[in-house]
């Protein structure tokens, strides 16, 4: 197992495109009713919530190991992956599944396209 000292960018980069694409892959087939009220869809809920704790880890991760990276891009809401992580991590009494759901289907896919734009950058970079 790597250390958290051993990864580089380009690691947690991979980390979020990896959870974002877990995402959708739990909820694909599915809509947003089912996703919020059935009980069979509970396991997806949470590996759903999982991908966002990965996405908020990573974004603080490089916010506090490549700063200058982070402040370069700030296209990239990491200070919102990171909020919401902290409010799934601590909030889980209080979840709107609703909000979560359109997270996946509005923010989720532009994410994915721009920061699959920068770790290719980086990619080419090494």
């Amino acid at each position: 197992m790597t250390s958290l000292d051993e990864l580089r960018l380009s690691d947690f980069l991979q980390h979020i495109l990896d959870a974002i694409e877990r995402c959708q892959r739990y909820t694909s087939g599915m809509d947003e009713a089912r996703f919020c009220d059935d009980e069979k869809t509970q396991d997806a809920q949470d590996a759903v919530i999982r991908t966002f704790e990965i996405i908020g880890e990573a974004s603080n991760n490089i916010t506090k190991r490549f700063p200058d990276f982070a402040g370069e891009h700030p296209e990239i809401p990491w200070r919102m992956a990171i909020g919401m992580r902290n409010m799934l991590a601590h909030g889980y009494f209080t979840l709107n599944l609703s909000a979560i759901w359109t997270t996946i289907h509005r923010d989720l896919p532009s994410l994915h396209r721009n920061l699959r734009v920068l770790a290719d950058l980086i990619d080419n970079q090494a």
